[in-house]
This record gives structure tokens, C-alpha cells and sequence, in this order.
């Protein structure tokens, strides 16, 4: 007689290098579930000192990561988004100090109430257990996830991009070597073996063993992992985010929150990357809007009415192809365009956005509400750049991602977004 194939969750001993870490993630995320705050706290305190203490380490390490994508022809703003700095360091070490003074959520009491049967009835927050994180070469989303899962009483799986091998190799052994320091299980903190895509794959399918996985980075690495994964995902969105500037816009403000919204960090996912001006203040806002992208060594990928209004001007414009408008440039790019009304405007985030955050600048209180009504994206900001929407911008401390789905978690995920709930029901013998 056959026998009946182990799953990964019954077979003790999976044989995969992926399921085996996998399978000691899910034993660390046990143990730390129970654990009081107090006690991940001083953990993540020691991570923050661990990689202020070796800086030095893990810039050496990130070096050769830059060095080789400078060599590939990596673009300016993947390497700027792969680059550590002795600041940027210091400054991600921060973020987890950040974490440590955020309220824990596990044990949260959601709602609850004593039914008229006398039963009390609560519903907690509890640990999602073992999440796993496919990201690109980002790695401060190494430190940002588990500095995040272990406040939350979760295991992290973190499976970095090839072309961060060193970075994320040193930032995990920094973490790990303080995690197991300060008495807790250091497989808490896990790089997925290899770096092939059947290693990707492994993770996709280890349904029983990781519970959740959150896939941060282009369209195309979050498509395959919706799309091919067993685990449930929760989606990541690109951030194909506009600007509008409404026929009542202040002039000067909206300067200012297009060219912050664009070049203050072209390279992230929050930068905008299309804007839609109404047709009755083009003729007075384009020119200096144009000029003040010029300045900024922004490109503009113009439809026809913003080429007419653009004659003369010093910024650099080229016609824009029906595939800019849906184009994350992540680069010292924008697409813009002369709407007719708000309406209008809301009907091309409607069609073109990604659903990440959208921005309408003016002084009308009235186009302010109905623009915040009719668009449907993670975050809308009136008078505000789009860089705010950020976890960190929010009083939420460093983010795991910004989801743009709509079940379970929506916008910039933090620690309440990485937990689940649980009824707790206590009676006094009650029977059914």
C-alpha cells in the first residue's frame, strides 16, 4: 500500500533547504507570540544598536552590491534606492527605535461585550505567525520587516533581490546575532536560502507553513507573485500617483507640492508621476510649473495642449505616448496633461492610477470634498504632496509596504496590519 505524501506542516523534516527554514520560522513565530512587550522591545533595541555598532560591516558589504549593478548599468534610481550609507544606516537604526515607543497590538482588544447569556465574548489581536517578504533591491526593507514582524509577535521569511545579496546577507546576521542575544530565537529573523526563482517559487507554495506573503517592487515581481503564489498575498501596488492643480488653486502652493510630490525622491514609490492641470488656469500655471520642473532636471512627457503652453520654455518636453500615462518612471520624469474639469481629472486617475495616492491642490473646499469623494485610491491629499503617504509620515513608524488591495489592509501596513484576530469566548459552564 502507498503511503499518503506529507504536506511541509506534518512532515517534520522537510527536505528543502526553503521548507526547512520555513519550518524554524514557524517554530520561532510560536514562541513568540506569548512574548510581552517589554520583552521584544529590549530585542529590538539591541537590533538598533547592533547596526549602529556595525555600520562598517554592512556598508563594506553593500558596497560590492553597488559596485556590480553600477557595472550591469543599473539605473541611477535603482542604485540610489539600493545604496547604504553610513547615515542611511543610522537613520534606519532609527526607524526601529521608532518601533520600540509604538504600542504593541498584539492582545488589543478589537470589540467586546457580555452577551445576554451571560458570555463573555472578546476579539484580539493576535500574530499573523510566519510572513514572508519578496522584495527588490531595497535593503532597508530588510531591517523594516523584521523590526515590524517582531514587534507584531511574527517570524520573517525575507527573501531579497540577488543584486542585494551582501547587504541583506549582513544586515540578517546583524539582526539575527542581536535577536539571539537578547534571549529570544534568532530564527525569528530568516533569509530565504538561494537565489534562484525556484527558491521564490518554494516560498510561493509553502502554504501551512508561512501564512502570509507581501511581495514589494515592481509590477511585474508583484503580478508573478499574485498570481503564482499557494500563500495568501497581500498585494503592493505600484505607485502611479497624480497631481492636480483645480481652476482655484494658490499658484505658488501648487508649485511647490508638484516639484516636492515629483523630485524630492523620483526614485520611491509615493513620487508622482503624472499632472493633470485644469484648462482654466493652464495658460497662467503651466509656464511656471515648466520651469520649475526644468529646474528640478524633470523631463515632461506632454499631450497637446500642454506642448502648445510649453513653447518657449527652458524644461525639456517630449510628446506623450498613450503609454505614459500608466508608466511608474521611479525617475526624474512626468506625464502632464490639460484636463477640462475635476471631473475629468478624476475620470484619468480612474482609468490610469495604480490606486496609491492621488493629490488635488486648491482652495475650494467644495472641488476638495468632491475630489476626495470620487477617488478611489489608498490615500488622497488636498494641499499635500503625495510623499507623505509613507508610514513613517503617518505616525506609524517604519511601514512594511503600502497596500493598494482593499481586503485585510489598505494603504501604509504597520504593526496593526500584521496581525490577525481571535475570539476569545469565556463562559461559566454555558451550554448550547
Amino acid at each position: 500500500m502507498t503511503s499518503a505524501p506529507t504536506s511541509p506542516l506534518t512532515d517534520p523534516w522537510p527536505k528543502s533547504p526553503v521548507l526547512q527554514a520555513a519550518y524554524r520560522s514557524r517554530a520561532a513565530a510560536a514562541d513568540l507570540a506569548p512574548l510581552p512587550r517589554a520583552v521584544k522591545d529590549d530585542a529590538l533595541l539591541a537590533m538598533a544598536d547592533a547596526l549602529e555598532v556595525r555600520t562598517k560591516e554592512i556598508v563594506e558589504a553593500n558596497a560590492a552590491d553597488v559596485e556590480r549593478a553600477r557595472e550591469a548599468g543599473t539605473s541611477d534610481a535603482i542604485v540610489d534606492r539600493l545604496t547604504l550609507t553610513p547615515e542611511r544606516v543610522r537613520a534606519i537604526a532609527s526607524d526601529v527605535r521608532d518601533v520600540v515607543a509604538l504600542p504593541d497590538p498584539v492582545g488589543e482588544v478589537v470589540r467586546g461585550s457580555t452577551l445576554p447569556n451571560g458570555i463573555d465574548l472578546r476579539q484580539v489581536r493576535v500574530p499573523l505567525g510566519v510572513v514572508g517578504i519578496i522584495y527588490e533591491a531595497r535593503p532597508n526593507v530588510t531591517v523594516d520587516a523584521a523590526a515590524l514582524c517582531l514587534k507584531s509577535g511574527n517570524a520573517v521569511l525575507l527573501r531579497g533581490s540577488s543584486s542585494a545579496s551582501h547587504s541583506n546577507a549582513a544586515l540578517v546576521k546583524v539582526l539575527r546575532d542581536a535577536v539571539g542575544g537578547a534571549g529570544l530565537p534568532a530564527d525569528a529573523v530568516q533569509l530565504v536560502p538561494g537565489e534562484s526563482r525556484e527558491s521564490v517559487r518554494e516560498l510561493m507554495r509553502a502554504r501551512g507553513l508561512v501564512d502570509v506573503l507581501i511581495p514589494r517592487g515592481g509590477a511585474s515581481l508583484i503580478r508573478t507573485v499574485v498570481e503564482e503564489s499557494t500563500v495568501p498575498v497581500i498585494e503592493t501596488g505600484t505607485g502611479n500617483c497624480h497631481v492636480y492643480v483645480d481652476a482655484d488653486a494658490d499658484l505658488d502652493m501648487a508649485v511647490e507640492i508638484l516639484v516636492n510630490s515629483k523630485a524630492q525622491r523620483p526614485s520611491v514609490c509615493n513620487a508622482a508621476e503624472t499632472l493633470l492641470v485644469h484648462q482654466d488656469i493652464a495658460p497662467v500655471f503651466l509656464p511656471r510649473a515648466l520651469e520649475a520642473l526644468a529646474e528640478a532636471g524633470v523631463t515632461v512627457h506632454a499631450d497637446e495642449r500642454v506642448m502648445a503652453l510649453a513653447e518657449g520654455s527652458k524644461a525639456t518636453v517630449v510628446p506623450a505616448a498613450v503609454e505614459d500615462w500608466e508608466t511608474e518612471y521611479l525617475s526624474y520624469d512626468v506625464a502632464a496633461g490639460v484636463v477640462d474639469s475635476l471631473e475629468a481629472a478624476v475620470g484619468h486617475i480612474r482609468l490610469w492610477s495604480s490606486g496609491h495616492t492621488e493629490a488635488i491642490v486648491t482652495s475650494s473646499q467644495q472641488a476638495a470634498r468632491r475630489f476626495t469623494q470620487l477617488v478611489d485610491s489608498t490615500t488622497v491629499a488636498v494641499n499635500a504632496s503625495t510623499r507623505f503617504t509613507d508610514g513613517g509620515q503617518f505616525g506609524f513608524g517604519a511601514e512594511i509596504g503600502i497596500s493598494t488591495q482593499k481586503l485585510h489592509a489598505r494603504g501604509p501596513m504597520a504593526l496593526p496590519e500584521l496581525t490577525s484576530t481571535k475570539y476569545i469566548v469565556t463562559g461559566d459552564g454555558h451550554i448550547r
